[in-house]
């Protein structure tokens, strides 16, 4: 259990915050995570990685010579956002052009994805490579569906090695490519682990048994058996992994690194004792052991946990496996003299984003809009711990911590945009904008989506009718629909769908917009009570599906929750 934080919330900023802190020789502190305080030639790709807090070494303690030249760190177990992302490419780049890796979760897909067309948009050339290792997640068919897990450090420390090199950006992503072709990792876990604030873990393993198949974010096992002794743990683990061996690999022979990961609380010794196995058992297999790996490397907070990660060699990638690397959680070879950045180099704070000419009207109404998003928060904060035991079923717990941040953020950003004088738009959008960049993750995304396609079409003009309010609202339903969700598949649309359907229903018919809001949100509410009967068919929880059948989904209670809330 985690013992030491203050505000549960504040905790992954206030660690970033203590990290940069105690390693200044590395990193200094940029929008959304880390940058390298060290210099690089000119034209080197930047290789920015990045994900979720909670996973210390990954992903801040890999940034430095030889490895990763950013880490966009978001909050506990959700991607970072957006324009996190996209800020940390910035300070990161040096016209070489930025990669961005990281392990294949949905928040960070729909999040990276959105800032490299960010990127690209101001000319910076960008390439992705999503690490997929976790053999457990999906079928060796479906292999571009798996999940990233310990072999985010093959995949990482290969491309920085050959950024390093002066490597350009095409050669670099074709090596982290075939580094994460060539990489398989399996876990399992002894308990659950726990957020800051939490009472309970993210899911229990029974005494004496052994959850087999996690993942990184605390989700639990597809599979359990009893706690076996460490060589039959060894033995499970070492053949598992034979028995998927990357395309064109017969393991008599080949060279392969393995990395015995703890995931938190499984202490050096033990993983010591398990590794001996290990490394006897490929022996036997006729597999030629290079710079073996065991210790904390991708962790999960405090989960009591362990994977094996094995990745098989060339000529190369043995080459730049070795290379040099010096980072403040991970160094190899012998000291590389460096040069800092000027001091002059800080993370400066951002304009406030510009308010133009609105409609007296409309600036009234944007009054209205702030105190709504404070009714937000204060709905959210209220609910926040059972979003988070909810999600925590089948999937990583977060919800309720992200919907928080997000919306103070809106709450703030809002009042901040009334004082200047904007209209309702502006407002929405501006709030948008610092919900999805302070909560990041999935819903960050999608709320920032939402509250920017309701400004988009209801203006700083006038104030809106009961139509454009409709109007809007399903601009904003059009707007999530676009992340790849339908009705059924055990999300926020399920609750938002007929939430849209009945409102625009309802002012069709004449009914005053309170009225119709009120019904439409009574819509909402029962979509969302539904769900428990559904199985995920999005996002981390797929993976899980039958864990959260019987309980409903946390971002279609979220959302009738809030729309109950600020009922007009």
């Amino acid at each position: 259990m985690t013992r030491l934080y203050n505000a549960p919330a504040d905790f992954a900023d206030e660690a970033t915050d203590g990290f940069v802190a105690a390693n200044g020789r590395w990193v200094r502190k940029v929008h959304g995570g880390v940058a390298r305080s060290t210099t690089s030639p000119e034209g080197t790709v930047a290789l920015v990685i990045g994900g979720g807090s909670g996973h210390y070494p990954a992903f801040g303690g890999l940034v430095g010579y030889g490895l990763a030249a950013g880490a966009a760190m978001g909050n506990l177990f959700a991607s970072p956002s957006a324009q996190q992302v996209a800020a940390v490419a910035r300070a990161s780049e040096h016209g070489g052009g930025v990669l961005l890796s990281y392990g294949n979760y949905a928040g960070d897909v729909l999040n990276f994805d959105a800032a490299a067309r960010a990127l690209e948009a101001d000319g910076i050339a960008v390439r992705t490579v999503r690490v997929t290792d976790d053999v457990t997640s999906a079928p060796a068919d479906r292999a571009h569906e798996r999940r990233g897990i310990a072999g985010d450090l093959c995949v990482f420390k290969v491309a920085g090695a050959a950024a390093e090199r002066g490597d350009d950006l095409d050669a670099v992503t074709a090596i982290a490519d075939r580094v994460n072709a060539r990489t398989r990792s399996f876990g399992v876990a002894f308990s659950g682990c726990s957020l800051p604030g939490a009472d309970e873990p993210l899911f229990e393993v029974p005494e004496g048994r052994m959850a087999v198949g996690m993942g990184i974010h605390g989700e639990r096992g597809i599979d359990e058996t009893d706690v076996p002794t460490a060589d039959e743990l060894a033995s499970l683990l070492v053949a598992r992994l034979l028995d998927e061996l990357p395309s064109g690999v017969t393991a008599a022979g080949a060279r392969v690194v393995p990395i015995l990961n703890g995931l938190g609380s499984v202490k050096y010794e033990e993983l010591f004792v398990v590794y001996r196995s290990v490394q006897r058992l490929l022996a036997d297999a006729g597999v030629v052991i290079v710079e073996p790996e065991v210790g904390e490397l991708v962790t999960s907070f405090d989960m009591a946990g362990v994977s094996l990660t094995l990745f098989w060699l060339d000529d190369e990638l043995e080459e730049l496996w070795a290379a040099p690397a010096d980072a403040p959680a991970y160094r190899k070879g012998g000291a590389v003299p460096q040069e800092r950045v000027a001091e002059s180099v800080l993370d400066a704070d951002a304009a406030p984003d510009a308010v133009g000419p609105a409609a007296d009207e409309s600036r009234a109404a944007a009054s209205t809009i702030a105190a709504g998003l404070a009714t937000v928060r204060a709905v959210v904060d209220e609910h926040a711990d059972e979003l988070g035991r909810i999600d925590a079923i089948a999937g990583d717990g977060d919800h309720g911590i992200g919907m928080q941040r997000g919306s103070h953020a809106a709450e703030a950003a809002a009042a901040d945009a009334v004082a200047r004088g904007a209209g309702v738009g502006t407002v929405l959008r501006i709030a948008g904008d610092a919900w999805s960049d302070k909560a990041g993750g999935t819903s960050g995304a999608i709320w920032g989506a939402a509250l920017e396609a309701l400004g988009r079409v209801l203006g700083d003009d006038a104030r809106p009718a009961a139509a454009t309010v409709a109007q809007a609202v399903g601009a904003a339903a059009e707007a999530v629909r676009a992340f790849g969700a339908t009705v059924g598949d055990k999300t926020m649309v399920d609750a938002l769908v007929p939430f849209d359907e009945v409102l625009r229903s309802r002012i069709d018919e004449g009914v005053p917009l309170a009225e119709a809001w009120r019904a439409a949100a009574s819509a909402a509410q029962e979509a969302a009570d539904r769900t428990a009967e559904l199985l995920p068919r999005k996002g981390r929880a797929r993976t899980h599906a039958e864990h959260a059948v019987g309980s409903p989904d946390p971002g279609a209670v979220s959302f009738a929750l809030i729309v109950a809330a600020v009922s007009p």
